[in-house]
């Protein structure tokens, strides 16, 4: 929801700025894709550990390790 927000508002402010700002206004939109796309892989993958019960093993034992030094 945010981000079609954001998306529209960047749209209406190219729609009347000078080039420079257009070409500013561009990339931003294309950044906020990739970290629109990179936070959806992430939250992918946050989901498939948590179904590795062989990776919750792993871990657990990783901090009992690093709570009992």
């Amino acid at each position: 929801m945010t981000d079609k927000w954001l998306f529209k508002q960047l749209e209406e402010w190219s729609a009347t700025a000078n080039y420079e700002t257009k070409a500013l206004l561009y990339e931003t939109k294309k950044l906020l894709l990739e970290i629109s796309e990179r936070k959806e892989q992430l939250q992918g993958e946050i989901d498939g550990e948590s179904w590795n019960h062989q990776k919750w093993t792993l871990f657990s034992s990783q901090v009992l390790y690093l709570y009992n030094r």
